[in-house]
């Protein structure tokens, strides 16, 4: 495979690392989670929101997103890395799939806590907003967009691999062939 990682980007909720890691599986490479990278090296997610604040948190997802990305392989990122320009720019050198799921499945995967963005009211509401907000810049950074909330997991998961290797081995000129 590339040196190119593969990229999930997405709402929270979407599947982005349990794909990412069978995604990973299937095409033998690393997979890296960067909100795991950001709770590895600074503690617990709700923490860093609650004591430094969003914009604290979101420099440091930006690291770690350069560092997932200098990894290879397949990369997760958090719901809202994708706001950061920064990180926009270096997803251009890579692949990017946007995972999306509708709000009527999303209740029961954005549950049990752990979401500072959604603390505090009533979550699939806050869930729907923020999704709206970022919608099109998800789809500006995507190069393939795949929705999650019907169907197994195998299925996602097959189509990237798919999409991937065919990607892969695709010629490099964008001209086309007669």
């Amino acid at each position: 495979m590339s040196a190119r990682a593969i990229v999930l980007i997405g709402p929270m909720g979407a599947g982005k690392t349990s794909v990412g890691r069978r995604v990973a599986r299937a095409l033998e490479v690393p997979f890296a989670d960067t909100d795991k990278i950001v709770a590895r090296d600074h503690g617990p997610i709700p923490d860093l929101f609650e004591r430094h604040g969003e914009e604290h948190f979101r420099a440091l997802e930006r690291d770690a997103v350069a560092e997932a990305l200098g990894r290879g392989g397949v990369v997760a990122l958090g719901g809202g890395a994708v706001l950061d320009l920064e990180t926009r720019e270096r997803l251009r050198a890579h692949r990017v799939v946007l995972l999306t799921v509708q709000p009527h499945t999303v209740g029961s995967r954005i549950g049990g806590g752990g979401r500072p963005l959604l603390a505090g009211e009533d979550p699939i509401a806050r869930w729907t907003r923020i999704y709206e907000e970022r919608r099109g810049v998800y789809e500006d950074v995507a190069d393939f967009a795949l929705d999650t909330s019907t169907g197994p997991l195998s299925d996602v998961v097959a189509t990237i691999v798919a999409w991937a290797r065919a990607e892969e081995s695709a010629p490099a000129s964008t001209e086309e062939t007669a």
